[in-house]
C-alpha cells in the first residue's frame, strides 16, 4: 500500500511539473538593441548598491573602491558610508571619501541599516530596532520587535525624515521614531500575512508615503488607503504608481491606489519594474524585456539577452543584470 502512494505522489508530481506554464509571447518585436556585456559582473546586491569585484562598489552608476572585509556581508549604502555586517553582529561602516571605517559589535544578526549625521539606525533580524551614536557608539533608542518566520530577500533600510526615523518591519509595519525626543511616535500596519511579509518598497509620492509588502501597497499621507495585491515590484512617477503582479499584471494606479488600467501578460514571471521618461519596463524571467507606454495602453515586447538568476541593480535609466546592462531609450 504504502509503495502505491509513493507511486500515485511521484506521478502527481511529474504531471504538476510538466503543466508548469512559462511566459511564451507571440507578438515578439526583436532583439533589444541597447543590451552590451560589461567587463564587471554583480557579485552581491544589497538595496541601491552592487558588489562588482574584490572591493569595488557599483552605486549611481559609479564604481568605488573600498576596503571591505570579505567575511562581512554587504547590507546598504547611506549617507557616505558603505555599511556591511557578520552574522554575529560585527557591523562596519565604510566611509567612501577616505575608506576608513566605523565598526560597532551588536552582538547579534542586522537585517540592514543606515545612517544620517551622526545617528545610525539599525533593524535586527529578530525586528529589534534600535538607534546608536556614531561618535560614541552607544544605544540612544532600542525596542523589541516581533521575530518574523520568514522574509522576502528586499529588506527595506530606516529612511530619515529630519527628526523622524522610519524603521520597516520584518512583520509588514512602519514605525515611526523621534530621534531626539527617543520615543516611538506611531506604527503603521501595512499588512499582516505569517510568512514573507517584510516591506519590499517605500517611497515618497506626492507628499505621502508608499509602502508596499508582498501582499500590499499603502499609501500614508493625511489617511491610509490601502491596496491589496500579490506584488513583484512598484516603481511611480508623479502622478501615477505601476505595480507588477505575481499574477502577470502590470497595473497602473492613481495617487489614491484606484485602478486605471491594467495590462495582463499570461504566465509572466516579473523580475523588476521601471519608469523611464514616458515609457515603463517590465523585465520578463524567460527573457523579455516589455516596454509599455505610461497610460498602459500600448506595450511592444523584445527579446533580451541575460541570466535570469543573476542579481539586478536598477539605475535611474537602465538595469545592471549580472554581467549585462539593459538601457533604457
Amino acid at each position: 500500500m504504502r509503495l502505491i502512494y509513493l507511486i500515485v505522489f511521484a506521478i502527481l508530481f511529474i504531471a504538476g511539473c510538466s503543466s508548469k506554464k512559462y511566459f511564451e509571447p507571440e507578438d515578439v518585436t526583436g532583439n533589444w538593441k541597447e543590451t552590451k556585456e560589461l567587463d564587471y559582473g554583480i557579485i552581491k546586491k544589497a538595496n541601491d548598491i552592487a558588489l562588482v569585484g574584490d572591493d569595488k562598489i557599483l552605486y549611481n552608476d559609479s564604481i568605488k573602491n573600498i576596503d571591505l572585509n570579505e567575511s562581512y556581508e554587504l547590507l546598504s549604502h547611506s549617507d557616505r558610508y558603505i555599511i556591511s555586517s557578520t552574522i554575529d553582529g560585527k557591523l562596519s561602516l565604510v566611509d567612501m571619501d577616505n575608506n576608513t571605517s566605523i565598526d560597532f559589535d551588536l552582538k547579534k544578526t542586522v537585517a540592514t541599516a543606515s545612517t544620517d549625521g551622526d545617528v545610525l539606525a539599525v533593524l535586527f533580524a529578530d525586528d529589534e530596532i534600535g538607534l546608536y551614536s556614531l561618535d560614541t557608539k552607544k544605544v540612544i533608542f532600542k525596542l523589541q520587535g516581533n521575530e518574523a518566520l520568514a522574509n522576502d530577500a528586499r529588506i527595506t533600510k530606516p529612511y530619515f525624515m529630519k527628526d523622524l526615523v522610519l524603521f520597516f518591519t520584518l512583520d509588514g509595519k512602519a514605525v515611526i521614531v523621534n530621534k531626539k525626543l527617543k520615543k516611538k511616535l506611531r506604527t503603521i500596519i501595512v499588512s499582516s500575512s505569517e510568512f514573507f511579509n517584510n516591506v519590499i518598497y517605500f517611497d515618497i509620492f506626492n507628499d505621502k508615503l508608499i509602502i508596499a509588502t508582498a501582499y500590499r501597497v499603502l499609501l500614508f499621507g493625511a489617511k491610509e488607503v490601502k491596496f491589496d495585491v500579490e506584488a513583484r515590484d512598484i516603481t511611480h512617477d508623479d502622478k501615477n504608481i505601476y505595480v507588477a503582479t505575481k499574477q502577470g499584471d502590470i497595473i497602473l494606479m492613481d495617487k489614491n491606489l484606484k485602478v486605471v488600467k491594467k495590462q495582463h501578460f499570461p504566465f509572466a514571471h516579473f523580475l523588476t519594474l521601471s519608469r523611464y521618461k514616458e515609457s515603463v519596463y517590465a523585465l520578463e524571467k524567460e527573457g523579455y524585456l516589455i516596454k509599455l507606454s505610461k497610460d498602459l495602453m500600448k506595450y511592444t515586447i523584445y527579446d533580451v539577452d541575460f541570466d535570469d538568476e543573476s542579481y539586478i541593480l536598477k539605475e535611474k535609466d537602465k538595469l545592471i543584470v549580472g554581467n549585462k546592462e539593459i538601457r533604457f531609450e
